[in-house]
C-alpha cells in the first residue's frame, strides 16, 4: 500500500472528506486531492501533520507494505511464487511511453506499405488489357511485382527492426508488475490529456475506412474502362491505408498507457488469457497470409483477392472471441 492509499484509508476512518481534511492542514482541497491521486508527493512537514492528525507514525506512513491478499495470491497460485514481481520506477514508465510514441509511426507505416503493395501491379495490369500506353501484360507483371514484394520485404524489415528494438521493455505487456510512487498518477494524467486524440483518429481512421468504397461506386456508375477501375481500386487502398494508418498511430499509444496502468486488454486477467492466444493468434495470420498470395499469383486477381484481408479480420475477431470464451471457462 502506497502513501497515497493510506491517506485515502486513514482520512475515511475519520470520517473526514478531503475539504475537511485539507482545513486542517492549511492547504486546498487539489493539494489533498492530488496526495490521494498519487500526482504530487506531500513535503516532510505535511507528513508529519498527517502521521500526528492520523495518530499513526510517520514510518507507516512512508513504507510500502505488502498487502496480505497479494500473499495469498502467490498461495493459492504455486506456480507463480516463483517469479519475482517486477516494479516499474518512473524513469522506466517514462522510457516505455516513449518508445512507443516513437515506434507508433514505423509500425504504422509498415502497415499502410503492405496495404499499398499491389496498387502498382493493378495499375498496371488493367492498363495492360486495355494497351494504354503499348504496356504489355508481362511488363505489368513484372513491375508490378517487384513493387509489391519491394513493398513487403522493406514493411517486414521495420517491423522485425521494431520489434527488436522494443523487445527489451516486451515483458510489460506480457507478464504483472507493480508501479513505484507516483508513476500511475502520471500514466493516468497522460492517458486523460490523450483521449480526445486517440477518438479523433480511430472516428478519423473508420470514416476513411468506409468512404473507401466510393471510388468503386463511382467507377461503376460511369462504366468506365477497366484501367480507369484499376485506378480506383488504387485510390480505394489508399484511403484504407491512410485509415489503418491513423487508427494504428493512436491506438500504440493509447495501448501504452493501459500496458503501465495493466487496464484493458492488458490487465491481469487478460493477460493469462491472451498468453494462451499468442500461438494461435501467429498461426492464423501466417495461414491468411499463405492464402492471400497463392490465390492472387493463381489467378492474378489482385484487383479481387484483397477482399481476403477486411474478411479474415471479422473472421479472426469471432474465432478469438470463442477462443476467449473457452479458455476463460477452463481457468
Amino acid at each position: 500500500m502506497i502513501l497515497a492509499d493510506k491517506i485515502t484509508e486513514e482520512r475515511k476512518k475519520n470520517g473526514w472528506s478531503q475539504e475537511e481534511l485539507a482545513e486542517k492542514l492549511g492547504v486546498s482541497r487539489q493539494a489533498v486531492s492530488k496526495w490521494e491521486s498519487a500526482g504530487t508527493i506531500p513535503d516532510l512537514q505535511r507528513v508529519l501533520q498527517l502521521a500526528e492528525l492520523f495518530g499513526v507514525s510517520t514510518d507507516y506512513l512512508l513504507r510500502d507494505e505488502v498487502v496480505q491478499e497479494e500473499v495469498s495470491v502467490y498461495i493459492s497460485e504455486p506456480s507463480e511464487e516463483n517469479k519475482p514481481i517486477r516494479r516499474v520506477s518512473m524513469e522506466e514508465a517514462n522510457r516505455f511511453l516513449d518508445m512507443k510514441r516513437k515506434g507508433a509511426p514505423t509500425i504504422a507505416n509498415a502497415t499502410a506499405m503492405c496495404i499499398l503493395s499491389p496498387v502498382l501491379l493493378i495499375i498496371l495490369g488493367t492498363m495492360a488489357e486495355d494497351h494504354v500506353f503499348h504496356i504489355t501484360e508481362g511488363l505489368a507483371a513484372g513491375v508490378g511485382c517487384i513493387f509489391l514484394f519491394g513493398m513487403i520485404a522493406a514493411a517486414v524489415f521495420l517491423f522485425i527492426t521494431c520489434g527488436i528494438r522494443e523487445s527489451h521493455m516486451e515483458h510489460l505487456e506480457k507478464e504483472n508488475f507493480e508501479t513505484e510512487y507516483g508513476v500511475s498518477g502520471m500514466v493516468r494524467e497522460k492517458s486523460r490529456f490523450y483521449e480526445p486524440i486517440f477518438t479523433r483518429g480511430i472516428a478519423i481512421g473508420v470514416v476513411l475506412c468506409i468512404l473507401s468504397v466510393l471510388p468503386l461506386i463511382v467507377a461503376g456508375a460511369m462504366e468506365a474502362p477497366d484501367y480507369i477501375c484499376g485506378a480506383f481500386v488504387a485510390l480505394l487502398l489508399l484511403l484504407i491505408a491512410v485509415g489503418v494508418n491513423r487508427m494504428i498511430r493512436v491506438s500504440i499509444v493509447k495501448s501504452s498507457y493501459d500496458t503501465l496502468l495493466q487496464e484493458g486488454e492488458f490487465s491481469k486477467e487478460e493477460k493469462r488469457v491472451k498468453g494462451k492466444l499468442d500461438a494461435f493468434s501467429g498461426a492464423y495470420w501466417c495461414l491468411i497470409t499463405a492464402i492471400y498470395l497463392g490465390w492472387s499469383f493463381w489467378t492474378m486477381r489482385w484487383d479481387f483477392t484483397w477482399i481476403i484481408w477486411p474478411v479474415a479480420g471479422v473472421l479472426f475477431a469471432a474465432l478469438s472471441g470463442i477462443m476467449r470464451f473457452v479458455v476463460g471457462e477452463k481457468e
